[in-house]
């Protein structure tokens, strides 16, 4: 399951020269499930392939209803210092593993902000009685995801220092599917945003995170 962060009303992070995060998560999205499904090795669902908002718990019910193998959720936020560029990889923990990180989080789970109020919970009530059910190896295979993302993307794009993080994320808790959140770069760097508006650098971005796939799958294999 491919989940393209934000969409409809919710237009996510917006860039420095006006890019909208929801069309670049979309944007990639689509290009990861057209790699994908190529050879027919895979079966993708996207939790949106139009421009339409999903609540967050949506989408993992999507997720959870399609029995969903894995889930990665796509996105290209901001941060107030500008200078910070880079990929990085999240994954769920009730507990942040820096403040960064913790500030993404809660600006992620934030989204439910456009849903009606049928959808919307209080996140952290989310947090604590989900934490109670996810299973060890679900975290482990999780973390599995998160390491071939990490070797794949590294291979070539700038990256975060320690670029493996987690934290609270509600489109994460997942009770039995390996979840992972990607940040493809940040829209409040000019440099990011230049290059994800370019669609030669999603297809860079796209080829990395199939190779991924594939290494969490496989146990190694790799495609050119």
């Amino acid at each position: 399951m491919l989940d393209p962060g934000h969409g409809g009303k919710d237009p996510g992070a917006i860039g420095v020269s006006g890019t909208y995060e929801k069309s670049i998560a979309l944007e990639t999205a689509l290009t990861l499930k057209h790699l994908l499904e190529a050879d027919g090795a895979y079966r993708v669902v996207l939790t949106r392939s139009h421009d339409r908002f999903v609540p967050l718990e949506e989408r993992v019910a999507l997720a959870q209803d399609a029995g969903a193998a894995l889930f990665m959720s796509m996105h290209a936020d901001a941060l107030s210092d500008h200078r910070v560029r880079g990929a990085s990889i999240y994954t769920d923990s009730p507990d942040a593993s820096d403040p960064q990180t913790a500030a993404l989080a809660r600006r992620e789970n934030a989204a439910d902000r456009f849903a009606k109020g049928r959808h919307r919970r209080d996140a952290f009530e989310v947090e604590a009685v989900i934490a109670n059910l996810v299973r060890q190896d679900t975290q482990d295979r999780s973390a599995l995801l998160s390491a071939s993302l990490a070797g794949s993307l590294d291979d070539n794009l700038p990256m975060l220092t320690n670029p493996e993080r987690h934290a609270g994320f509600v489109v994460l808790q997942s009770a039995s599917i390996p979840s992972v959140l990607v940040e493809m770069g940040f829209m409040s760097n000019p440099r990011d945003e230049a290059a994800l508006r370019k669609a030669s650098h999603r297809l860079v971005v796209a080829k990395a995170m199939r190779r991924a796939v594939d290494l969490y799958f496989n146990g190694g294999a790799q495609r050119t």
